[in-house]
């Protein structure tokens, strides 16, 4: 039996506290790449209990992503906007989700992304994390920014750490390690970096700041 909106927002509750969980239900995120990084995040956040999650991406679901994404088996070839949503229902049934299926670029990314009040940048490729930056920043000055950087191969976990660049934009990751280094992604070092990102969102949303 699935409980209902009430016991579940209660448990909540009773975890975070009034005041956090009230501001984690009326928060806005948008988690812009679903793959180790992204799909981690939004269970993550999910389970957090934030109120609206928009997923974004274009992809399908490959089986060289489930060493460590947020997909099982059965939703191979499924586009990953539709098998997290799927997903997601079952660990918050009762959270706002909006997914879309679109590759993000310099000319969808402010209108896509209006309503979010944090917008978490969670691609694989360099030159797509830079573009989603680069046009957040430039364009959306008002929204936080949580980026990830760096997660690859299995040097030591503390490597991967959350630094404020500026008031309202974060980089988590060891900000060195690539996947064309040589050991690519290992699904605990890729969680960590994810678990990283999805804390600072919950910071942001607590009004708790890094120095």
């Amino acid at each position: 039996m699935i409980p209902t909106k009430e016991e579940m927002y209660a448990a909540l509750e009773e975890r975070h506290g009034k005041e956090l969980q009230k501001k984690l239900n009326e928060a806005s995120v948008a988690v812009c790449g679903l793959g180790g990084l992204g799909s981690n995040i939004a269970a993550a956040l999910a389970r957090a209990g934030v109120g609206q999650l928009h997923i974004i991406d274009f992809d399908k679901v490959d089986i060289s992503n489930l060493n460590r994404q947020q997909y099982y088996p059965q939703q191979l070839g499924m586009y990953k906007s539709d098998a997290l949503y799927d997903t997601l229902k079952r660990i918050a049934p009762y959270c706002d989700i909006r997914k879309d299926c679109v590759k993000l670029d310099a000319e969808n990314i402010t209108k896509l992304l209006a309503d979010a009040d944090i917008i978490v940048e969670a691609f694989d490729k360099a030159d797509q994390k830079a573009m989603l930056v680069n046009c957040v920043l430039e364009n959306m000055p008002e929204k936080y920014l949580v980026s990830g950087s760096g997660m690859a191969g299995i040097a030591p976990s503390n490597m991967i750490t959350t630094k404020r660049v500026t008031k309202r934009f974060y980089v988590c990751g060891d900000g060195v390690s690539d996947v064309n280094d040589g050991m690519g992604l290992v699904s605990s070092r890729v969680l960590i970096c994810a678990g990283h990102q999805a804390h600072a969102v919950i910071r942001i949303i607590a009004d708790e700041f890094d120095i």
